[in-house]
């Protein structure tokens, strides 16, 4: 009923949704072939042209949690009946909706496309189009409304992620004791999914609360194969004992660095700042950072700074650069900084192996770091060219090799 929702959803997947397409959707669907004890809770059909997209639906609430089983007996089902798509929802988490939650074999991705809608996508989508006033039809807003308050509703089923898996304090207490994850493990594969989950909540969780798109940023090559991503981040784990990702806000000075740091068991957030190129000297750099912080609650709030070269960088708290801005300055007298990292560290201590405190202090140290500095930074911009005080058009000089040329031609009578 509300097609701006049904758009903005199935443009996530790549469907065809032209101006002139139109989207029809069932549930109770009965189909012709390969159902047997697998029935799909609905079907979605794009018409547009001559042409059709279609998508069989397959959902869960609550603790359900979809199978690959199951998945793949549907996608098998979705091919019989020549279906494009298979979209399942769930309260599972994907980074993108190109992402699967369940490592599918490639085989029974053949001839199917298969996507994911965690629940808390749909809820965002819907938000962020009332928030942003994309809906213009009233009934059609109190439509949204109304689903969105059923879904946040306790008793829907519908619900954020919540925890690391059980393996998350095994993994925890076994690096604070000197170990390592072995990147082809049970144990990292099973974190580095979870990792790859929370982060898609949070993600969900600070564009509801900015009311504005935010999205993991991650390279193409991951972006179109999320193995690759799992495998990479496995790795990442297995040689540094961190979890990092990086999240888009649209217009910040720069993306937010979220690192979990296993051995420390703290939890950080970061933007990256480059310094003024005017002006030149350290203290003044200084300065031009800490006039942006000035709303900033010191507590927890660091600078880290990046000199020329191969020079070690040096770190501050912001309560101590408000009171001696200089101090920067004392770190390397010959040089001038180059650039800035503002942070905010939590440590999490003990917290940090519990598998729902570890989620729930995630989940407030990124928006309160966003909260306290993120909003009130700004890149450096040169300011523009001015025209000049005559505002005449210099003269032309002639290269002096030219002027001794023509002046050895005049002497000469060749002139």
């Amino acid at each position: 009923m509300v097609d701006e929702l049904g758009r903005s959803l199935l443009t996530s997947l790549g469907a065809p949704t032209g101006a002139r397409s139109h989207i029809e959707a069932y549930t109770e669907v009965v189909l012709k072939k390969g159902e047997g004890k697998h029935r799909p809770d609905g079907l979605i059909v794009v018409r547009s042209g001559g042409k059709i997209w279609s998508a069989l639906i397959e959902a869960k609430v609550g603790n359900s949690e979809l199978t690959n089983e199951q998945v793949e007996a549907y996608l098998e089902i979705a091919r019989l009946n020549g279906c494009n798509a298979l979209i399942t929802v769930s309260n599972q988490f994907a980074s993108l909706p190109t992402h699967h939650p369940l490592q599918v074999s490639a085989s029974s991705r053949r001839k199917v496309e298969l996507f994911h809608w965690s629940w808390m996508y749909v809820v965002t989508q819907s938000t962020l189009l009332l928030s942003h006033d994309d809906v213009s039809d009233r009934e059609k807003r109190i439509l949204l409304r109304e689903m969105n308050r059923f879904l946040l509703h306790e008793s829907s089923g519908v619900k954020a992620f919540e925890q690391m898996p059980a393996s998350w304090s095994d993994v925890v207490a076994k690096v604070q004791a000197g170990g390592s994850v072995a990147a082809n493990s049970a144990e990292a594969k099973e974190v580095v999914g979870a990792w790859h989950q929370e982060v898609g909540n949070l993600s969900l969780t600070l564009s509801r609360q900015l009311e504005t798109a935010v999205k993991v940023r991650m390279p193409r090559a991951h972006a179109t194969d999320a193995a690759a991503r799992q495998k990479e981040d496995q790795k990442a784990l297995s040689n540094t004992s961190e979890l990092n990702t990086e999240l888009v806000v649209p217009d910040a000075a720069d993306v937010i660095k979220v690192c979990a740091d296993l051995k420390k068991r703290s939890i950080t957030a970061s933007i990256w700042l480059k310094a003024p190129d005017e002006p030149k000297t350290t203290k003044a750099r200084v300065n031009w950072l800490l006039r942006q912080l000035q709303k900033t609650e010191p507590a927890g709030i660091y600078v880290r700074c990046f000199w020329p070269g191969k020079t070690r960088a040096t770190l501050h708290a912001l309560t101590a650069l408000r009171d001696n801005p200089e101090l920067v300055a004392v770190d390397h007298e010959s040089q001038s900084v180059v650039s800035f990292e503002v942070m905010m560290v939590r440590d999490a201590g003990a917290r940090f192996g519990q598998r729902r405190n570890f989620v729930a202090d995630l989940e407030t140290t990124v928006p309160a770091f966003y909260n306290q500095a993120g909003q009130w930074l700004k890149a450096w911009q040169a300011r523009a060219p001015k025209l000049r005080d005559d505002k005449t058009e210099p003269q032309e000089v002639a290269p002096k090799a030219l002027r001794d040329e023509l002046e050895l031609d005049a002497l000469s009578g060749d002139a």
